[in-house]
């Protein structure tokens, strides 16, 4: 609004021409005649901002139709019958060919008013806040491919704290590793202590169970990983995501799926975590000895 009232007082009162207003405003001087002529048209109304909305729409529902859809609405309704978007869309079906979506059945019962909003009916669980009340409550983990400027693809694995946003942990791999997630986790636990529970995605590093089998996260056993700190050291719950699904719609006490280890629990209780040097490179024993435990 500023800029046209500028443009207008600079040429009607200033009596500047068009093509030195434009310049100075840094418009083109077309838009300045456009402008011009809707002022003398509707005066001071004329400047405010118009709707940029397209005029028509090709690919818009037919007004025919969509007066086909509420008049059905109101014929199930007052016969009492159901009265939704599956109805109507199956009731159209038997009379026409060019029936739109359930999804465009209910967008224009809405867009004219039929549809009342029932926030009653919102289930409880979207009120619950993502978001852990304490420091080490929960952690989430995942990895993400990057393209470094060589055109070299890697694997940058991450672990962040849920309370504070703390990047806890990021490293990268070319290629990352059911050990590579074992071994991140407990150099990011030995600086910042190990979590309460641990959330993560589907991905085969971090669960087996899809596959209906094992890796070396969620295996509370005697192994021992690349830097010689038992496995059995790990969170005391874990947390996946059901296949498909997004790691952020995922709470932790209403996690659609939890493996829950209640060894570990009593294992963290009992026995203190080792103390000893987090960066060091894998021994060819140590290897060895977790290939033949892991196979």
């Amino acid at each position: 609004m500023g800029r046209e009232r500028y443009v207008i007082e600079a040429i009607f009162r200033e009596g500047r021409s068009h093509r030195e207003v434009a310049a100075a405003a840094g418009v083109s001087k077309a838009w300045v005649t456009k402008l011009v002529a809707r002022y003398r048209a509707g005066g001071e109304l004329a400047l405010e901002p118009r709707s940029r909305r397209p005029k028509s729409c090709a690919h818009a529902t037919p007004r025919e139709l969509q007066e086909a859809v509420l008049a059905l609405r109101r014929e199930l309704d007052a016969a009492g019958h159901d009265a939704g978007p599956h109805t109507i869309h199956h009731h159209l079906a038997l009379t026409r060919s060019d029936i739109p979506s359930v999804a465009t059945i209910w967008r224009i019962l809405k867009r004219h008013g039929q549809v009342t909003a029932q926030p009653q009916k919102r289930p409880k669980s979207s009120f619950i806040r993502f978001q852990a009340d304490l420091p080490n409550e929960m952690w989430q983990s995942d990895f993400t491919h990057w393209q470094l400027a060589d055109d070299t693809g890697v694997e940058i694995l991450n672990y962040l704290d849920d309370h504070s946003r703390l990047a806890l942990a990021s490293d990268a791999f070319c290629t990352v590793k059911g050990l590579d997630v074992v071994n991140t986790f407990h150099m990011a636990a030995q600086a910042n202590g190990f979590p309460a529970s641990l959330l993560t995605d589907n991905g085969a590093v971090y669960t087996g169970r899809t596959r209906k089998g094992k890796v070396a996260f969620t295996r509370p056993s005697s192994a021992t990983s690349a830097n010689n700190l038992p496995l059995r050291h790990s969170p005391n719950s874990s947390s996946n995501s059901t296949p498909s699904a997004p790691t952020t719609t995922t709470t932790g006490p209403t996690a659609p799926s939890m493996d829950t280890h209640p060894s570990w629990r009593s294992t963290l209780a009992s026995r203190r975590i080792p103390k000893r040097p987090m960066r060091h490179h894998t021994s060819a024993s140590d290897a060895t000895r977790w290939t033949r435990q892991a196979a």
